[in-house]
């Protein structure tokens, strides 16, 4: 049995079925994590969704900060779906979207194999969150989102406020932790997010680092894969590999085998007509001596 990660999707279905050809994907033997964001922007949400959602026997998915974003929407009044994009209103109007938003709602926010070695998580870990404390406080969102008051916690999930505290309760808690899991990328040491600040590492302001860099930051005694920040580009180091190539800009679609202590990576073409990415992605980066 292989176990690869896939970076970040956005509705890039053609890409996907390049990528799964690439690695000679077998139902039979083959499993897959999948990094999140499965959704928005790539023009072939619902294809994909379905793709995915067809191999959920063979496959893990961690939830990212756009399907959050689509299972918010999928709860709203149909006039009000109607103003996002095409892209998810193909999904929200779909004959099959509530089996599709339903089974999206149960994927966690984080997966670990400790016999593998592995942890998935779509954007990162707070700076003092072990691999512990990070499926613990996933956990409890996960647990709110499965159960009947889901619709609440979809409604009031939205806000770049508060920053995460072991003290914080109810919603802002839960709000404090999806951020924390779906939209990191730069963090202060005392770990606020700076939720402006998207573009490749030396671009950020002064007193910021990457959520993998921060001074002081816990040990971490799983290995990290994860997605979400198309700006960095292909990265390890520090224990992390970051994949979302950037597929749905016109970059690469990534998986990395996760199975082997050999770095094994795979790429195809990303989207064929790429829409304007935010900012220019940067070439890979590889961690030599820091630690």
């Amino acid at each position: 049995m292989t176990t690869w990660a896939i970076g970040d999707l956005q509705g890039c279905y053609d890409p996907l079925q390049r990528l799964l050809e690439r690695i000679n994907f077998d139902t039979a033997r083959d499993r897959l994590w999948f990094c999140g964001d499965l959704v928005n922007r790539g023009g072939q949400s619902l294809e994909t969704l379905r793709l995915v959602h067809s191999l959920r026997a063979q496959s893990v998915v961690v939830l990212g900060n756009h399907d959050l974003s689509l299972l918010a929407i999928g709860e709203r009044r149909p006039e009000e779906q109607r103003k996002v994009n095409a892209d998810l209103q193909r999904v929200l109007f779909a004959d099959d979207a509530r089996d599709l938003l339903d089974w999206l709602r149960m994927q966690p926010l984080v997966h670990a194999d400790r016999e593998l070695g592995w942890m998935m998580v779509h954007a990162g870990l707070a700076p003092k969150w072990t691999t512990q404390l990070a499926q613990k406080h996933a956990g409890e969102v996960e647990q709110k989102l499965r159960g009947n008051d889901f619709r609440k916690l979809l409604k009031n999930m939205y806000g770049d406020r508060p920053a995460w505290s072991p003290r914080l309760t109810g919603m802002e808690r839960d709000r404090a932790i999806i951020n924390v899991f779906t939209r990191l990328r730069y963090c202060s040491p005392r770990g606020r997010i700076a939720f402006e600040e998207k573009g490749a590492p030396g671009t950020q302001q002064p007193g910021l680092y990457p959520w993998y860099e921060v001074p002081g930051r816990a040990q971490r005694d799983l290995k990290i894969v994860c997605g979400h920040w198309s700006t960095l580009g292909l990265f390890i180091g520090h224990g992390v590999h970051a994949i979302d190539t950037g597929a749905v800009w016109g970059g690469k679609l990534t998986a990395l085998q996760l199975d082997t202590d050999e770095l094994r990576l795979l790429q195809v073409p990303g989207r064929d007509v790429p829409v304007s990415p935010p900012n220019a992605r940067p070439p890979y980066h590889k961690d030599d001596a820091r630690t």
